[in-house]
Parts: structure tokens; sequence; C-alpha cells
């Protein structure tokens, strides 16, 4: 609303505003390190089919990062740290995962999972032979309780834990080494069973009956290693799952006109994994930390109770911002 004013001479001045006019002010962009935020590119790489939509877990849009497994509570805290600012700058993407890892940790249900199994058998024990074991669902929640699970003469461990001719301070499985089955027994290393091209097919090892997590006595073996597991011996004692597991690597940045050639060919890395029998049943979006790997979401769009799909959304430790 406006009114006008007239000179000395009787002519009409321009009006004065009685409020004032609305003002705008505008802050920089988000700009992720190693990350494509233009919509103009993103939406090249859905046309082209680098991506499998606007959805597709690697994707740094919202619905993207949800399908991934980033909540709305992980987005704000980084909008909280990162704050706003009226100078263009670019945000590490450990921020990002450093948010996500906060919200998740106090909520997640712990359960073990093996990416890159590796058979191992225990000789010592019989094949119908096994004993049950148990592992609380939060190490900081007990009233949540505990998750149920079997140990038997076959297990699967990862493959990285052994090693024939190990380096100084590797506190894993190798020849004549202890080390022990996490929420379980102590082991030895008896050797290794290898194929006709030299790669490691099954370890071998002796378990010690006595010697189980919180039984009396356990206490007396002195180990430095402690292996996760998952057992292979049995129907339903397992459960087998797709996991993916996306990968951001530092491509060099090669300009506007070549954004193409800098992005990760293997971003979206698929392996079969082993996975304790906890999550059989889980629902889609419902998110899990695999203990050692980190935090992995059911697919919203590919789950199934029959063929469960699992997204990593974030490592439990920050190897981002290292070289």
């Amino acid at each position: 609303m406006a009114q006008a004013h007239p000179d000395e001479n009787g002519v009409p001045l321009q009006p004065l505003l009685i409020e004032p006019l609305p003002r705008q002010t505008e802050f920089a962009r988000l700009n992720l390190t190693y990350v494509v935020t233009s919509k103009r590119k993103l939406q090249q790489l859905v046309e082209q089919g680098k991506v499998d939509g606007w959805d597709d877990p690697r994707m740094p849009t919202l619905a993207g990062l949800r399908r991934r497994g980033y909540t709305p509570e992980s987005i704000r805290l980084f909008c909280q740290r990162i704050g706003v600012s009226k100078a263009d700058s670019w945000i590490d993407y450990s921020v990002l995962e450093g948010a996500l890892r906060d919200d998740l940790d106090p909520k997640a249900h712990r359960t073990v999972a093996v990416l890159n199994p590796l058979k191992l058998e225990l000789q010592n024990l019989a094949d119908d032979w096994e004993d049950h074991c148990t592992a609380p669902l939060h190490p900081h929640h007990p009233e949540w309780g505990e998750r149920q699970f079997t140990l038997g003469k076959h297990l699967w461990i990862e493959a990285e834990d052994f090693m024939e001719e190990p380096p100084k301070k590797f506190f894993r499985l190798f020849p004549g080494n202890r080390v022990r089955l996490r929420y379980g027994y102590v082991i030895e290393c008896t050797g290794c069973e290898k194929n006709e091209a030299g790669e490691v097919i099954k370890v071998t090892a002796r378990l010690f009956e006595d010697s189980k997590s919180g039984t009396p006595g356990a206490d007396t073996y002195k180990v430095k290693g402690n292996l996760h597991w998952v057992n292979a011996g049995q129907r339903r004692a397992s459960h087998r799952a797709s996991v993916r597991t996306p990968v951001h690597r530092r491509n060099p940045w090669l300009g506007r006109h070549r954004f193409l050639q800098s992005l990760n060919a293997d971003s979206l890395n698929t392996v079969q994994a082993y996975l304790e029998p906890s999550v059989q049943g889980c629902q889609p979006g419902q998110i899990y930390q695999f203990e050692r790997h980190g935090y992995f979401v059911a697919d919203r769009e590919n789950h199934t109770p029959d063929q469960p799909v699992f997204n990593r959304a974030v490592t439990l430790k920050d190897s981002w911002s290292k070289p």
C-alpha cells in the first residue's frame, strides 16, 4: 500500500512505500566432493542408462539416498553441521557419511554377515554336532533382547581372515594359530585345502569344547584374534542374500564437458553373502549394522523374503577422508 505526497508546487511525487519491499537473499549451492549434483548431468546419467533411474542407490537425489539407507534425521543432521554460506565452498563427502553413522548407531539392530565367504571345517566335531549361541540385538540396549543362532561343524568365514604365510601382526587364522569365533569357541587352525589352481577353498581347524564364551574356564584361553562367522552346515542356519556395496572413489574431475569420463564404472559391486538367520523376514527399508562391515538397508524395490537384497549405506569407519 502506497501514499502520494505533493511537492511545494502541489505536484504529486512518487508514492512512498508504507511497507518495505521484500528482500531476496541468495546462498551458495551445496557442493559435495567427488559427487555430481547438477540436475542436468544427473538427468544425462538417467537418460543414457548409466544408472537405473532417479532412485538408483548411487544417485545423490533424495530418492536415491533414501533407497541407499539415509534417514531424514541424518540429512537434517548433515544440514545442521554444514550450515549455510554465501560463498561457494566444497563439503567433504565424509561429513555426509558421518551424519548417517551418528544417526544409525544407536538404533540399528546388529547382525553378522560374511560377504566374501570361505568354508571352515572343524575336524574334531561330529557331522551332526551343534551348539546354540546368542548375541545382543544392540550392545547398548540390553532391553531389546538377543538374537539366536547355531554353531556347527561347517562355517562360513571371510576369505581375508586366513593366510598361509601371514605378515607380522596378523592375528587371524593361519596354520598353528588360535582365534576365537565371535560369541563362540576358541579354535586352532590345522591347515587348508586348495583347488587345482592353487586357490584356498577350505580351511581346517579344531575346536576346544571348554572354551565357549561366557562359560567357566573360557578366560583361560588367551587369543588375540576374533572371527565373524555364519553357520554353513544346516538348512536355515544361514541366510543367503545379494549385497550391494556402492564404492566411491577419488576419480579426478575432468571438467563439465567430460564428466562422464570421471565416473567410476565399478561403483555398484554386488556379492553373494551369507547372513545370520535373524534377518529372515525383514521388511524393505529395514536397516541393520552388519558387524565389521557397516550399515545396510533392505532394498525398497528389489528385496523380497525369498530373494533378499541389501544395499550398504555406509561403512563403520571413516575411510573416505584418508588418502
